[in-house]
């Protein structure tokens, strides 16, 4: 299997999860403070900065700013370019010689060598280390030694990594995986110093990475500085002297912060000023497609969600949903009501299709009652929806769809919301299983590929698939996928696993989302690449 694990789990597009007190943490950044330093919203990470435990937004987004990994995604096209690889080379599309390019080190003046990704990606996928992103690693000869799904593992290392000089490191892949290499920008990939293993408590404190950016300091609920690093080897030096990513727990502040002067970049404009935000910033908005998707996960390790004929209430729950409406109201042209499982951003040749999910995204209220009546009515009676509401406009919209099956049904109050007062705590009571109804599943992509929108989320066992769907069928068509050498027919395998999602419905899919961004006249030059992350190295300060 191949389980990414995304990504970034999107706490909106881009979640910005931002900052509890009125200007998120006094005036030391932007809005007249340190020059030469961005401020930019920002909400608290998930957990700790390890490049294999990070799977989403926030904390992706500081991973991105001080590592550089063997491939990265150019910002504009999405395209996976060598970086430190200095070339990737097979004749089989499963065993890999990989060589790094010369002058790299860490910002502590260690060398970046073989051995780096080595050890970091064993670690990563050491079962005893409990890292999110271990499935990343899982086509690798040897996994299922460090990482059993049962007992303790039997080695230390996987035997398909091989080390062959400083510069030089083989991988041997229990299947052929044509695109792997382009994989390998994703950030669970990084390479890690020799301190995050002899001294890890005082490296989680303040993370060492090869990245154009250093951490300066990190006070967990105010936020985190990151300065330039001069030293740095890449081509994408920073042209600014730092980032302050300032923690909200209400992106209304953080936009109201940036109106005012007290803050510089905002990067999920809330829905509540999308009526306002083009008077009120002119050019200084950005709104563009991303690879952001958002659905709505059913919890199919609850057995009244999962028993036999299930499929049609879910379904009919789709169909009672008014996206069309829903969008427009609520996030004007920021959203796109969804049509498959994937994202327009991948374009046709990349395997996005509009007909994927066929009539089960198409709002009919008569049919969806049909089909909930035929099987059985909603467990219990009622459904209930839960998402975190720090960010995103997520009770607004939540409060939407409830009352577009509640018309449609016809039955009184039956769809209610959960809402959970923090990203962090609502991540948690997912990644446990305990949630007992749908539940908001936003996701970022972690590289521009249709099997990143699949097999992470609903491949058997994948790590990001929290609802627990298993379909052996599934399953056998995205291992096949993986193996095609040819990128159409590859394209074609992912899109027929769709039509097994459209026929389960194990998520319901909302509306694509599109990057949005706002900005002071203190910067220019600001950007956002295909995952919606601000690209903030080229931001340049006045």
């Amino acid at each position: 299997m191949r389980g990414a694990t995304h990504a970034k789990w999107a706490a909106c597009a881009t979640a910005v999860a931002l900052a509890a007190t009125a200007c998120g943490g006094g005036s030391d950044s932007g809005g007249g403070g340190e020059t030469g330093i961005v401020s930019s919203s920002w909400g608290d990470p998930q957990n700790p900065l390890e490049p294999a435990n990070t799977n989403e937004v926030q904390g992706g987004k500081v991973l991105d700013m001080i590592f550089r990994g063997l491939k990265r995604y150019d910002p504009k096209t999405g395209e996976a370019k060598n970086f430190l690889a200095e070339k990737i080379e097979t004749t089989d599309s499963q065993n890999f010689t990989i060589t790094l390019k010369d002058g790299w080190k860490f910002s502590n003046d260690e060398p970046v060598t073989a051995q780096s990704f080595v050890d970091a990606w064993n670690y990563g996928a050491d079962v005893t280390k409990k890292q999110n992103n271990s499935p990343f690693f899982s086509d690798i000869v040897g996994y299922a030694d460090v990482h059993p799904e049962k007992g303790d593992p039997k080695a230390k290392t996987m035997s398909g990594l091989v080390v062959k000089d400083p510069k030089t490191f083989t991988v041997a892949l229990k299947e052929k995986f044509s695109t792997w290499p382009e994989t390998l920008g994703y950030q669970a990939f990084s390479p890690l110093p020799k301190t995050f293993f002899t001294d890890h408590e005082a490296w989680l404190k303040k993370p060492v990475g090869n990245g154009p950016y250093t951490v300066d300091s990190y006070t967990k609920g105010t936020g985190m500085k990151l300065r330039k690093w001069d030293a740095y080897a890449g081509e994408d030096k920073a042209v600014n002297g730092g980032v302050d990513l300032k923690v909200y727990t209400d992106n209304n502040t953080a936009y109201t912060d940036l109106i005012s002067g007290n803050l510089d970049l905002v990067d999920d404009i809330p829905a509540q000023q999308l009526k306002n935000v083009a008077n009120d910033l002119g050019d200084r908005y950005i709104n563009q497609p991303a690879l952001i998707i958002q659905t709505l996960t059913f919890p199919l390790y609850d057995p009244q969600w999962s028993k036999e004929g299930m499929e049609k209430v879910r379904r009919g729950i789709s169909m009672a949903i008014n996206r069309d409406e829903i969008t427009k109201q609520i996030f004007r042209e920021t959203r796109t009501p969804a049509k498959d499982w994937t994202s327009p951003a991948l374009g046709d040749k990349g395997g996005f299709s509009a007909t994927a999910c066929g009539e089960a995204c198409s709002f009919n209220p008569a049919e969806a009652k049909k089909l909930i009546q035929e099987a059985g009515g909603l467990p219990g009676g009622k459904v209930t929806l839960t998402s975190n509401v720090d960010t995103g406009s997520h009770r607004d919209w939540m409060d939407a769809v409830c009352n577009s099956v509640n018309n449609a049904l016809g039955e009184g109050p039956v769809c209610t919301v959960n809402p959970v007062g923090t990203f962090a705590d609502f991540r948690n009571q997912q990644s446990s299983f305990k949630l007992t109804g749908p539940f908001r599943s936003g996701w970022q992509a972690d590289y521009p590929l249709i099997q990143n929108f699949l097999e992470p989320l609903y491949y058997t066992g994948a790590s990001s698939n929290y609802g627990k769907f298993s379909n052996p069928e599934f399953d056998k068509l995205v291992d096949e996928a993986n193996r095609e050498t040819d990128a159409a027919k590859a394209t074609a395998k992912f899109q027929e696993s769709e039509k097994i999602l459209a026929a389960q419905m194990p998520s319901i899919p909302l509306w694509y989302q599109n990057g949005s961004a706002g900005h002071s006249e203190r910067i220019s030059e600001v950007a956002l690449n295909q995952f919606s992350v601000p690209v903030y190295d080229q931001i340049k300060v006045s």
